[in-house]
């Protein structure tokens, strides 16, 4: 059974730091992709960041990039969130999700592409 938890989050301040963590078992898949999803209060879900096995290319989404980071720990079997210069509106439940397949470029933030979901994680920021 594919299990993800999610670690890592918590309250910081405009401006700080925090890493985010979704430790994987149960997965022996060859090719996967790894992605970070978050729902602020009263909003769909959006895609923040993935990340592909295949060849370890990483997407984000426009309002993250250059403040997040994604990477992988294969011998951990974790994959990590590295969210730097947090704005208040990164304010939501982060979620990691897994898809047992490598998923394109152009489907990376459709959420049916990914089998396996984390419980999820709060991250507040406050200003």
């Amino acid at each position: 059974e594919v299990q993800l938890v999610e670690s890592g989050g918590g309250l910081v301040q405009a401006g700080g730091s925090l890493r985010l963590s979704c430790a994987a078992s149960g997965f022996t898949f060859d090719d996967y992709a790894i992605g970070w999803f978050r729902q602020a209060p009263g909003k769909e879900r959006e895609g923040v960041s993935c990340i592909s096995s295949s060849d370890g290319s990483t997407y984000y989404a426009d309002s993250v990039k250059g403040r997040f980071t994604i990477s992988s720990d294969n011998a951990k079997n974790t994959v990590y969130l590295q969210m730097n210069s947090l704005k208040p509106e990164d304010t939501a439940v982060y979620y990691c999700a897994a898809s047992p397949r490598v998923v394109a470029a152009y489907a990376i933030w459709l959420e049916y592409e990914y089998d396996y979901w984390g419980q999820g994680t709060q991250v507040t920021v406050s200003s």
